[in-house]
């Protein structure tokens, strides 16, 4: 990962003192080398080699591309870091793609091999990052040198995968920095517990869990139909109202704010049933926006319903009711599915979300094994891009403690690990607790989620083995890794989630018929975390303020400043430390993580109070800058050669302005101005000069008796030189 390493300058384009703010603003934002050693081909772990791929089967594949990713990590960084002058001035995918993504010769080298080779489907995606083929088993065997075999693992589950290393052909070299999708084995995997997914890990039930140290009884004041506030039985659940009060919700709601205008996506490996989703809105008398469910390459049709995508959006409705869309991006496990299906929301023409919310992941080394340097760094591209574009992404730190990592029986492996993509810089990762509510829902108590002495489950958290410390946890985080969770929320299962869910065999079987039921996990908490952000980007865009994109920065600066407590639930007692009661581990204690004062790898900084992180996001995040156009009049363009544009913009801004010149009925023809940059808000008359050809077609016109209309817009400049945003045009009569 040479290109990730401190201390290297790029050039954006931006004026030279911008320039040098964000070389100090980026310092620290870059990645460590990873501390697992490259093993190729990567390590299959549980599986055993159980004959030749068939020649036929079909390997969508992903070919990370030769990208300026230094440059794009540097400008992620600087728009997301409060001090940076940059700070919210976000781009759009398709500027971001120009500027950072692959040259138009990588793209033209990488296209025309791949289809030469006799891959299918090629294409370059949206944003530039990535190249796109399908390939034939027996194609892949002779493209990249290596047969591939077919293994299994304890459960049966067949994948294919290389059986010895590979290599990109000499052609590739150069152009993409490998490939992704050869190995077929399933790999994210969801962040949820259940009763019955409980009792299938530990052989105990939500009555033999009494023993855990973190259990409570459902505390405060429930409300909805009765058979959602009794979902759970003996031991019921939060109902919406319950945690939703607790973390502060309510004032953004008086205020009018439930997520108008916003757009959540969410991350899912399995479906959902409408009718679920409709169940529990009309039980908690919510409102439930447009649910949409989109694709990857790799699913035909949509995925079976199951716990996991039913109660994200369940959890997300409860949260942001009147979104505009909830956009659910359904996809397989695989490491190739996973990496297209967090590209999917970026590129979805007139969909791109303000959120983006994944229940799942993967422990670092397993991710590593599976999707090689290669995959990972061009995950963190794809978060990056997210982050430049104004994204906010959330992920799920994990239920296995500070343990993340799984055997094929499905239990903790006995040793320290952490969750991906929440380890990456560009996502805040949101850990587990669980609460004690007074009489009116507040907050009594709130312990680290621990579940280790009845079934080993708990919070995610610790330390990355993968990336250092990103500069927003320095003077927080001794150690030079990175830290997670960022922030926590309720996780649980005992109260746990109330919810309602017919997915079979998820949530109903002959066990289990009833379908309401409790859930938790982190899968849990980052949906509703997650529809917080979005009324908060509601709130601000109606204030006229860019919205939160990557929280961290902010969060961090809140966290170290007396405004923490206004924001932060802090959490100070328990830990997710699971190591003494992993099964056939050592009976130990793994050594991290103990809630503390301030933040902690145990729940971050703690649970969020939505009304507070509003309130200071009002304060701290800048104005969007409008732009307006006035025309000075008396004007000749003939004869003064220039055509004036009084350009305003309501903020330190770059501006400029261009016409649009018709002449009769032939095509009109663009001039542009040169770029002027105010320090404040105000005006200035831009000249939009013509050139001598210009000049000689405008007289010749008129000599004629050619009608000459002149249509002339102002334009808002981003930090790359592109238009960003331009005024409704005013048309200008050209006589003279």
């Amino acid at each position: 990962m040479g290109s990730k390493y401190m201390g290297r300058t790029v050039a954006l384009g931006l004026p030279r003192e911008l320039l040098v703010a964000v070389t100090v603003v980026c310092a620290a934002f870059a990645f460590a080398p990873p501390a697992f050693a490259a093993a190729s081909p990567p390590a299959l772990v549980h599986a055993t080699r159980v004959g030749a791929a068939p020649a036929g089967q079909s390997l969508p594949l992903i070919f990370p591309l030769k990208v300026d990713g230094a440059g794009l990590e540097r400008f992620a960084a600087a728009v997301s870091t409060p001090s940076s002058p940059l700070y919210g001035q976000y781009l759009s995918v398709a500027a971001l793609s120009r500027r950072f993504g692959a040259s138009a010769g990588t793209r033209a080298r990488a296209l025309r091999y791949l289809r030469r080779s006799g891959a299918t489907d090629v294409r370059i995606d949206a944003t530039g990052l990535l190249a796109e083929a399908t390939m034939k088993v027996g194609l892949a065997e002779r493209v990249f040198a290596a047969p591939l075999a077919r293994f299994e693992t304890a459960d049966r589950t067949r994948f294919v995968a290389p059986a010895v290393a590979t290599r990109l052909p000499a052609a590739l070299r150069g152009v993409v920095e490998g490939v992704v999708g050869l190995d077929t084995q399933p790999q994210a995997a969801p962040s949820l517990v259940s009763s019955k997914s409980l009792a299938r890990r530990s052989g105990v039930t939500a009555t033999a869990a009494q023993a855990v140290s973190s259990l409570m009884s459902r505390s405060g004041t429930p409300a909805g139909c009765p058979a959602g506030v009794a979902a759970g039985g003996a031991y019921p659940g939060f109902t919406p109202n319950q945690y939703l009060t607790a973390y502060d919700f309510e004032p953004l709601y008086v205020a009018g704010y439930r997520g108008q205008g916003e757009r959540v996506a969410l991350i899912e490996i399995d479906g959902f049933n409408p009718t679920d989703v409709q169940m529990f809105a009309q039980c908690f008398g919510l409102a439930l926006p447009p649910v949409t469910a989109f694709g990857s390459d790799s699913v035909s049709s949509p995925l079976a319903p199951g716990e996991e995508a039913t109660l994200d959006i369940e959890i997300l409705d409860a949260a942001a009711p009147d979104l505009k869309a909830i956009d659910v991006y359904e996809t397989n496990a695989g490491a190739e599915q996973t990496l297209s299906a967090f590209a999917a929301p970026l590129q979805n023409r007139g969909r791109k979300p303000q959120v983006i919310s994944a229940s799942l992941g993967l422990c670092e080394p397993d991710v590593y094994g599976a999707s090689g340097l290669a995959g990972i760094e061009a995950s963190e591209h794809l978060l990056e891009l997210a982050a430049a574009s104004g994204v906010s992404i959330l992920a799920s730190s994990g239920d296995n403690g500070s343990a993340d990592c799984e055997s094929a029986s499905e239990t903790p492996v006995d040793a320290l690990a952490v969750n991906y993509p929440a380890s990456s810089w560009w996502v805040t990762g949101v850990g587990g607790t669980n609460l004690g509510l007074t009489v009116g829902n507040t907050i009594a108590q709130q312990p680290v989620w621990n579940d280790a002495s009845a079934v080993a489950a708990g919070g995610g958290g610790g330390f990355s083995n993968l990336f250092r410390r990103p500069s927003y946890q320095s003077g927080i985080v001794p150690e030079n890794e990175r830290a997670v969770p960022d922030v926590a929320m309720l996780a649980d299962l005992l109260p746990g989630y109330a919810i309602y869910c017919t997915a079979q065999p998820d949530c109903i079987s002959q066990d289990s018929t009833n379908p309401w039921q409790t859930v938790g996990g982190t899968s849990a908490g980052t949906p509703l975390l997650a529809g917080g952000v979005a009324i908060i980007d509601e709130m601000l865009t109606a204030s006229h303020r860019e919205n939160l994109g990557l929280l961290n920065p902010l969060l961090y600066k809140l966290g170290k400043s007396s405004a923490a407590p206004s924001v932060f639930y802090d959490v100070t007692s328990g830990s997710n430390d699971i190591g003494p009661f992993i099964p056939g581990g050592n009976g130990q204690d793994l050594g991290c993580c103990t809630a503390t004062t301030g933040f902690d790898e145990a729940s971050g900084w703690g649970s969020v109070q939505i009304a507070g992180l509003a309130q200071q996001a009002l304060a701290l995040e800048p104005k969007t800058i409008k732009v307006s156009l006035a025309l000075p009049r008396g004007q000749r363009p003939v004869a003064h050669r220039e055509v004036l544009a009084t350009v305003s913009c309501s903020a330190a801004c770059a501006i400029g302005a261009f016409t649009s010149v018709k002449i009769g009925t032939s095509k009109s023809f663009t001039v542009e101005s040169k770029l002027f940059h105010r320090t404040s808000k105000g005006r200035k008359t831009i000249p939009v000069k013509f050139s001598g050809k210009t000049l000689r077609m405008l007289r010749s016109a008129l000599a004629n008796h050619r009608k000459v209309v002149a249509t002339v817009y102002g334009a808002l400049i981003d930090a790359l030189g592109d238009i960003e945003h331009n005024t409704p045009g005013k048309k200008l009569r050209v006589a003279s």
